[in-house]
């Protein structure tokens, strides 16, 4: 099996009208900026539109794509995760299925993070293409998240992220973990950083994972507390074992 060296992983829920422009943007880009071994993963979580069969027809005509299904609806923590354990890459992408998220700023991601030396380089939307109440609600969320968890980090709703692939096992995953992602990634003793990307509007009809305002509210407060006392409770150490030395010998 060839080795692959980046892996971009997009979750699609109920996506059928944009998927295809979605899709092609980021062949487009990948085939004309990776110069080595890079893979597609389309992840289908339970949608029950046309999202499965577009997705398996991309696979099947593009040498590059792989399509994953999950049953039932579980949820983006859940489709990431299920790409994650495909994912055969050293470096690990993810972006939206709604086309907010531009393809082109992955190459860029991919080598800051080298310069920078970190284990996960996390997009910052520098102009949001969304409603006021979404920026403000977004923004007091990301300072309460920030200030509770020291994760330095202030747009955790970006899901242009790039990941070293190595670090992911030790990453505990729940459901809405993935607006957890850098702190989990911190406790489990690993370097984030963040820098400016684009954003723009949706390609077509509204957010299939979103949930109302005061739903998300009350969930992101709940989560919020139970990453805060897993973060009280983790365990940090480091571990070295002694090497034996020559003429050690077993009696």
């Amino acid at each position: 099996m060839e080795k692959i060296n980046i892996s971009i992983i997009v979750p699609f829920y109920n996506e059928e009208e944009g998927i295809k422009v979605v899709c092609e943007e980021i062949l487009s880009v990948a085939s004309k900026h990776f110069d080595t071994p890079w893979e597609l993963l389309l992840v289908n979580d339970g949608s029950s539109d046309r999202t499965p069969s577009i997705i398996d027809s991309f696979a099947q005509n593009n040498v590059n794509c792989r399509a994953i299904h999950l049953t039932p609806n579980s949820g983006q923590s859940a489709a990431l995760e299920a790409g994650f354990s495909k994912a055969r890459g050293e470096i690990i992408a993810t972006l939206d299925g709604d086309g907010q998220n531009d393809p082109a700023d992955l190459p860029g991601l991919i080598d800051k993070m080298t310069q920078l030396n970190v284990d996960m380089l996390c997009g910052i939307r520098a102009e949001r293409a969304d409603t006021l109440i979404r920026k403000i609600s977004s923004r007091v969320a990301n300072a309460l998240r920030s200030h509770l968890l020291k994760d330095n980090i202030s747009d955790v709703g970006c899901a242009l992220r790039v990941f070293r692939s190595a670090c992911l096992p030790r990453i505990r995953f729940f459901r809405n973990a993935h607006r957890f992602f850098p702190a989990l990634m911190i406790m489990a003793g690993y370097r984030v950083a963040e820098t400016p990307v684009s954003h723009r509007p949706r390609l077509k009809g509204v957010s299939k994972y979103g949930l109302g305002i005061n739903t998300r509210l009350w969930v992101g407060i709940a989560d919020l507390a139970g990453v805060w006392w897993l973060q009280k409770r983790a365990l940090r150490y480091n571990l070295k074992e002694t090497e034996k030395t020559r003429g050690a010998f077993h009696e």
